[in-house]
């Protein structure tokens, strides 16, 4: 199942005035049919993000662990972010 197509439960979070704005104006400029809509996404978002950081943890364990500075550090050079 979705999350979309879950019920939605009511909850109350404060939030730094920034955010509550950009949330705003995103609703105001027609990205988003509501405030809520809004931070349900972003939470969709984060939810598959924490999903696949789980996954990268797991693959690496099953291929010998995580990847070492000196391995990152190449892969960032040779992909030509250093």
């Amino acid at each position: 199942m979705m999350i979309g197509m879950t019920p939605n439960a009511k909850i109350a979070v404060s939030l730094p005035s920034p955010l509550v704005d950009a949330a705003r104006a995103a609703v105001a400029e027609g990205r988003a049919p509501n405030v809520s809509a809004y931070v349900a996404h972003a939470l969709e978002e984060q939810v598959k993000l924490d999903d696949l950081d789980a996954l990268l943890e797991e693959l690496l364990l099953e291929s010998g662990g995580p990847l070492t500075d000196s391995e990152r550090a190449q892969i960032d050079s040779e992909a030509g972010w250093r």
